[in-house]
């Protein structure tokens, strides 16, 4: 009895995918025969605020946007963080444990800054290979 009802959901999970798909392209192949009839997508259209960018991938696309703003930041971050740890080092007074502190904070920032400036160029260099867009 267990099999069965078992095997009774496994069709109906089926049967209720196939469906789900057969409406997808249903609603697929409607838009692209009457696009201008489609109101969804002329509401979708007006709701898209100036100078949004439409594509995801590519040179001006949302992907490179939010990256490029994340290793602007990390960047900013590093350098911040190697003054401090210029100054840390300046008014360490001899001290050896406040010496190596400082040292540390200013190798680990070097270490960031480093980073940052090869993940924005392998960044941008996967982008440009897969989007095919200019240099950013």
């Amino acid at each position: 009895m267990k099999h069965a009802i078992k095997k009774i959901g496994q069709v109906a999970t089926g049967i209720g995918a196939a469906l789900t798909l057969l409406a997808g392209r249903a609603m697929a192949a409607s838009s692209e025969i009457n696009e201008a009839a489609n109101p969804a997508e002329a509401g979708a259209q007006a709701a898209r605020g100036n100078g949004t960018p439409t594509e995801l991938i590519g040179s001006n696309g949302v992907f490179t946007r939010i990256t490029n703003t994340v290793l602007y930041a990390v960047g900013i971050i590093s350098v911040i963080m190697l003054i401090y740890g210029g100054l840390r080092y300046v008014v360490s007074g001899g001290d050896s444990k406040k010496v190596t502190d400082a040292k540390n904070t200013i190798i680990y920032a070097i270490i960031g800054l480093i980073v940052a400036i090869l993940s924005y160029a392998i960044v941008n260099f996967v982008i440009n290979a897969i989007g095919g867009g200019t240099n950013v």
